[in-house]
C-alpha cells in the first residue's frame, strides 16, 4: 500500500510551533497549491486549494526557523485524516499531510519565487517517528537549542 502526497506552493502564514509534554516540536503551516487552466471561453481560470501541513521533531524545528508566509516548498509526506471532539462533543475530521521531507524552494533571505531548478534551497527530511497523540500538544513557550 503506498500513502504519499507530494506539494508544491507557498505558506499562508508562519508556521505555528508547539511542544507535546514530552518536548517533542511539532510544526503546523498551510501551504497553497493553485492550478491553472485556459477555459472553454478562452479565460484562464484558477483554482487554489489549502493543504494543512504537520512536521514532527527536527524537522517541524527547521520548518519553524526558516520558513515563512509566503516561502515556496516541496513538501512530501502521507495524508492523514484525524477524528476529534469539538467543546460540544461533536465528532469532526481534519485531513492533513505529515511531511516526511521538506525543501525549501524560495531563495535565501526571500520571500515566493524560486523554482525546481535550484537557486538557494535547501531540503531536510525525518525519519517518521509514530507522533503522539494531539490531546497531549501543547505551547511551553521553550526554545530548543541548537
Amino acid at each position: 500500500m503506498i500513502n504519499k502526497a507530494i506539494l508544491v506552493g507557498n505558506l499562508g502564514a508562519d508556521p505555528e510551533i508547539r511542544y507535546t509534554q514530552s518536548g517533542t516540536s511539532v510544526a503546523t503551516f498551510n501551504v497553497a497549491t493553485t492550478e491553472r487552466w485556459k477555459g472553454q471561453d478562452g479565460q484562464m481560470q484558477e483554482s487554489t486549494e489549502w493543504h494543512r501541513i504537520v512536521a514532527w521533531a527536527r524537522l517541524a524545528e527547521i520548518c519553524g526557523e526558516y520558513l515563512h508566509k509566503g516561502s515556496r516548498v516541496y513538501v512530501e509526506g502521507k495524508i492523514q485524516t484525524r477524528k476529534w471532539q469539538d467543546q460540544n462533543g461533536n465528532d469532526r475530521y481534519t485531513t492533513e499531510i505529515v511531511a516526511r521531507e521538506m525543501k525549501m524552494l524560495s531563495p535565501r533571505g526571500g520571500e515566493g519565487g524560486g523554482n525546481m531548478g535550484g537557486g538557494g534551497g535547501g531540503g531536510f527530511s525525518e525519519p517518521m517517528p509514530e507522533p503522539p497523540s494531539w490531546g497531549s500538544v501543547g505551547g511551553t513557550g521553550e526554545d530548543v537549542p541548537f
